[in-house]
């Protein structure tokens, strides 16, 4: 099962900054998931909202593993074929002398295990040992509770990977408590369709796309979570997906490859209380709407879109005042959340009036006006009355985040 090399310098996130990117750039209320800036503008208008960013440098790519030294190896631990994987290794060497590929060792091993393997049949058979070692193989199958390989990593869970990289290719990690020190958590994962082996891009595309789509629904607090904290993810390979191997498993990882991650970072329904819950539902859905901001960056180039965009905006903002007012928030925070959703109404009025512009001018003081109603340090009191994380993200001369609580960058395996 591969793992996604660690990313190169991170290029965090802001929390949805104003038209001229300013420093102290506005953002959304419950301030979960900044708004983007990943290139100055000159107009004042941002970018795409993108929640988890995008943007690598790999570390140079090592020598690549021979395939047929992998199924050499795994026909010789699994006992499957021994005569196969005993030809595949002996083929496996040749390759690798003339191809300078790695994998010689896997293919040694291969042969080895797989020559014991030919033994331990003929044994079997000669003895009538076969029909107990296959029934006892079948049992042991079936005992899904014992095996602590990537593969039976579950959402919640915390591993340390081999050597300490999320890098290569991995064939076991070791579970280990969440509360001490780990190399990854687990969030999430689902399995992937289709016949055929789609190809390393997409499979990467695939994992890249869910993976940073469930982050948020693990840790809903975006700003409690660690600056060097970025989404790896366990995908299939070539080899193991002939053996059936559909299974993505999506991570949390440290961007130092030399580092580590202390604690869970769950912050979901299983953690949070009513309230918590409530805010950054709330949260999550206007940062939805502003993730619908259109592809151009001039209100001038396609101002249309923007107003409604703008509409969009003012619907959402709507909403989530209307069920922040409709909770019962206890009397500790209460008063704080009330002054957050005025801002927010009188937020909704100013989009509201930006959908209605008649050029981009009207639009840009419409549209500065919302925005600064829904400043995320507004939210910093708020937030603390209730529990949650109240340092917002600082931000650079762009008005690109530099820290305070965003995913890293994307990886790709």
């Amino acid at each position: 099962m591969a793992i996604p090399p660690p990313p190169g310098p991170q290029q965090p996130e802001g929390q949805y900054p104003p038209p001229g990117t300013p420093p102290t750039a506005p953002g959304v209320p419950p301030g979960a998931y900044p708004y983007p800036q990943q290139t100055p503008y000159p107009a004042p208008y941002p970018a795409p909202y993108q929640p988890w960013g995008q943007g690598y440098s790999p570390y140079n790519s090592p020598a690549p593993v021979n395939g047929l030294a992998i199924a050499a190896l795994v026909l010789g631990i699994l006992c499957f074929l021994p005569a196969v994987g005993l030809v595949l290794g002996i083929v496996a060497l040749a390759q690798i002398k003339k191809r300078g590929e790695r994998g010689k060792g896997m293919a040694v091993g291969g042969m080895v295990m797989s020559s014991i393997g030919v033994v331990l049949v003929a044994v079997m058979f000669a003895t009538g040992g076969a029909r107990d070692f296959w029934d006892g193989f079948r049992d042991a199958a079936n005992d899904s509770g014992s095996s602590d390989s990537a593969f039976s990593l579950r959402k919640g869970e915390c591993f340390d990977a081999p050597g300490g990289s999320l890098e290569g290719v991995a064939y076991d990690v070791d579970k280990v408590p969440c509360a001490g020190k780990h190399d990854a958590e687990v969030f999430a994962d689902f399995k992937m369709s289709g016949g055929g082996y789609p190809g390393d891009s997409a499979v990467t595309d695939e994992a890249d796309k869910k993976c940073y789509a469930l982050a948020d629904t693990y840790a809903m607090d975006a700003w409690a979570v660690p600056e060097n904290v970025d989404v790896y993810y366990f995908t299939p390979t070539s080899q193991s997906w002939r053996l059936g191997d559909r299974e993505v498993t999506c991570l949390f990882g440290n961007t130092d490859a030399k580092g580590s991650l202390s604690g869970s970072l769950r912050n979901d329904g299983t953690t949070l209380d009513v309230d918590q819950l409530a805010y950054l539902e709330a949260a999550h859905g206007i940062n939805a709407a502003m993730d619908a901001a259109p592809d151009e960056e001039y209100v001038e180039d396609d101002l249309p879109g923007h107003k409604k965009w703008a509409t969009k905006m003012s619907d959402t903002l709507t909403e989530q005042a209307g069920a922040l007012r409709r909770h019962t928030f206890a009397p500790a925070a209460r008063k704080q959340v009330a002054a957050l959703v005025k801002d927010m109404e009188l937020s909704q009025k100013e989009w509201a009036q930006a959908a209605k512009a008649k050029d981009a001018d009207t639009f840009y003081a419409h549209y500065e006006k919302g925005m600064k109603l829904i400043d995320p340090k507004k939210t910093v009191t708020t937030r603390k009355a209730l529990g949650l994380a109240t340092t917002p993200p600082a931000y650079d001369e762009n008005g690109g985040g530099e820290s305070g609580g965003e995913g890293g960058t994307g990886v790709e395996v």
